[in-house]
């Protein structure tokens, strides 16, 4: 299937992506709504979950994309491999979250993954970026305990942000000591991974875990 042609960019504050996602029937969608799931959010082309549908058949994997175009086209590859643990949703998660997320089955949200958003540079422009903090609220309340949140982005200012307000949710802890996870914990890295690392720029990347008890 050829590349479709999209806009790089599109402003997520926009009347167009104020309304909530429409949501499907998730039964329709997954056959096993009981195993885990798998959330990544700005998932572009959705290769990065392609892959890790067919390396995790047990786990269930959503993926949202603000561009509507590449949500349809990876939903086609999808239904071209037969995956039945994998779908994609068009629209602005933070403008969905809540709905979303109280549409899974309880205490399934296992993994969130957030890689190379926006970096929306100009400051007028920041509040666009996808990482606020009501959306780690929010994120953070239907993560199960235990559950992983992974972050990353070639720009430091955007991981350092993205960091610092999910750091600053008492319920998590950062999975490593060092400043910056050196590597991928995942076993599949994303597109713009793979072209970052090729022109040997750095990657900056943070894992964390909700543990309950931090806060008791």
């Amino acid at each position: 299937m050829p590349k479709i042609r999209i806009r790089q960019h599109v402003n997520p504050l926009s009347r167009k992506f104020q309304q909530a996602i429409a949501l499907p029937d998730w039964q329709t969608i997954y056959p096993h709504l009981e195993y885990p799931f798998h959330l990544d959010i700005g998932c572009a082309r959705g290769e990065f979950l392609l892959q890790m549908a067919q390396l995790y058949p047990q786990t269930n994997f959503l993926g949202i994309e603000i561009r509507e175009a590449l949500a349809i086209a990876a939903n086609q590859k999808r239904d071209e491999l037969g995956l039945n643990n994998l779908h994609y949703l068009s629209g602005s998660i933070n403008a969905s979250a809540s709905t979303l997320l109280a549409s899974l089955p309880a205490n399934s949200l296992h993994y969130i993954t957030i890689q190379f958003p926006d970096p929306w540079f100009k400051k007028k422009h920041q509040k666009r970026r996808v990482v606020q903090l009501q959306l780690v609220k929010i994120l953070v309340d239907y993560l199960v305990d235990g559950g992983n949140i992974f972050l990353q982005s070639d720009i430091k200012e955007v991981a350092l942000q993205m960091r610092d307000r999910f750091s600053a949710n008492s319920f998590l802890v950062q999975k490593h000591s060092t400043t910056w996870l050196e590597d991928n914990p995942l076993p599949i890295p994303t597109e713009r991974e793979l072209y970052v690392l090729s022109d040997n720029k750095p990657v900056y990347r943070v894992l964390f875990k909700k543990i309950l008890s931090q806060s008791s």
